[in-house]
């Protein structure tokens, strides 16, 4: 192996980037100047130096506290409970969404060993006692983890009182009948809002 091929099996591991791609970019950074390539490479090798987790809710961040506990224009009265921390950027894109997250940091799989243990549910019990919280939006993704993740989720906060919620989810916007799926359009049906 040659340091060209080294490089494409290291991009190879990405997620989402297979063989073909990882060969792209490598021949792609091979005809770039060298300091774009010093440039991506320092940016990476300080990655684990400067970003850590926030101390309350667990979103990348540089400082001890992100930037959105820290700010106090945020609704503290909702907490959006996600499975990782590009999630908190993906409900920030939105621009629909003023409360406060917390980064599960996974979600409950026994066959891969992941229990209620392992992801400090505890810890969201303690946030809604201690700092007012009065509705949980569950955003854990659609499927079976993610599904139990969310019920365990509901059970354990059910004695608090608080609100619980589960983001809405069906067809895309613009998409056809026939081409859904049976489990997509089942939950559209259960799902389904007055109009």
């Amino acid at each position: 192996m040659n340091a060209l091929d080294d490089v494409i099996e290291s991009f190879s591991r990405l997620p989402g980037i297979g063989k073909k791609s990882a060969s792209r970019i490598a021949h792609f950074l091979l005809q770039q100047d060298e300091s774009v390539c010093r440039r991506i490479a320092g940016d990476i090798a300080v990655l684990h130096e400067k970003i850590r987790p926030c101390k309350i809710c667990g979103a990348y961040t540089e400082d001890e506290i992100c930037a959105i506990c820290a700010n106090p224009m945020r609704d503290r009265h909702t907490l959006c409970i996600v499975e990782q921390p590009q999630d908190v950027q993906t409900i920030e894109a939105t621009h629909e969404y003023n409360g406060l997250f917390h980064v599960l940091g996974g979600v409950i799989a026994p066959l891969e060993g992941i229990g209620p243990e392992q992801l400090h549910l505890q810890k969201i019990a303690n946030r809604v006692r201690e700092e007012g919280v009065t509705e949980i939006i569950l955003a854990t993704n659609p499927t079976v983890e993610g599904d139990t993740t969310a019920l365990y989720l509901q059970r354990l906060l059910k004695p608090t009182g608080v609100t619980v919620t589960r983001l809405a989810s069906g067809l895309p916007v613009g998409g056809d009948l026939e081409y859904a799926d049976r489990l997509t359009l089942a939950r559209s049906i259960r799902g389904r809002i007055p109009f």
